[in-house]
């Protein structure tokens, strides 16, 4: 989750995505995290206009990176890293001393979760290769490192672009919050939130395909959108129970992904 990038295909979960040539894995070596994190900078940074902090010029590189383990798509006849997430796994948040999604929300109500609760973000693909196969790939370690792992819920940050003053993210979540909206006892409250009431003028939310990808996978919005300055996004924080996702798709991943666990 936390993707700041559109996916332009919503095969993103389709059950019959092909492989291609491509290899899911995790990044074993500094250079492969640094290759990583120059693919977050071209989409991030050069593509979508974020502002990030960064000790390495061409890198998208912030605090939680080596704490983290990173996921990694790559294009077998290029030999290029197309794909990434990081994934954030509680041992390492004890570490860390945080999730990165409690720079935005307050997730007093997770609290109970840490001990099995892993965060995933920055999750980008490159451009020329969105056409659906790769992010099925990375879902499909996700879902491996999660079972090989015994890690019950997954939680992460899903963005929705703010280029038009933010009027379709309250669009979108005055539409879809109440039929996705997570128990009382999971919900979170954004440090900056939106005003979404005045935001929402009633047109129908254009729904970024990589959130109705979630839901559909069984995931809940825990709570209002809090507003990412450096992204300039709405960010939705999302979880998802194993225990609720769509069995049909977790058999589909987990046929996919080679064994990739820590």
């Amino acid at each position: 989750m936390q993707s700041k990038t559109p996916i332009s295909n919503e095969a993103a979960v389709a059950a019959a995505a092909p492989r291609g040539n491509y290899r899911v894995a995790l990044a074993r070596s500094e250079e492969e995290v640094l290759e990583a994190q120059r693919l977050r900078y071209k989409v991030f940074v050069e593509e979508l206009g974020a502002r990030v902090q960064t000790r390495l010029t061409g890198h998208d590189i912030d605090h939680y990176d080596r704490f983290c383990d990173h996921l990694i798509v790559r294009d077998t006849d290029s030999g290029r890293i197309v794909g990434t997430y990081r994934i954030l796994s509680p041992a390492a948040a004890r570490r860390v001393g945080n999730y990165y999604s409690e720079n935005e929300f307050h997730i007093n109500r997770l609290h109970h979760l840490r001990n099995r609760m892993v965060e995933v973000g920055r999750s980008c693909i490159h451009q020329d290769h969105r056409s659906g196969a790769v992010i099925t790939l990375l879902w499909a370690g996700l879902a491996d490192y999660m079972v090989s792992n015994g890690y019950d819920y997954l939680i992460g940050c899903a963005s929705i672009g703010m280029a038009d003053g933010g009027h379709n993210a309250a669009n979108l979540f005055q539409q879809i919050g109440p039929e996705h909206m997570a128990p009382a006892e999971y919900r979170v409250f954004p440090q900056h939130g939106l005003p979404f009431e005045r935001l929402a003028n009633g047109q129908p939310a254009l729904v970024p395909p990589l959130i109705k990808g979630y839901l559909r996978v069984g995931a809940w919005i825990c709570g209002e959108p809090a507003w990412d300055p450096d992204f300039n996004t709405a960010d939705l924080l999302l979880l998802l129970p194993m225990s609720r996702m769509n069995k049909r798709y977790m058999r589909h991943f987990l046929k996919s992904a080679e064994p990739i666990a820590a």
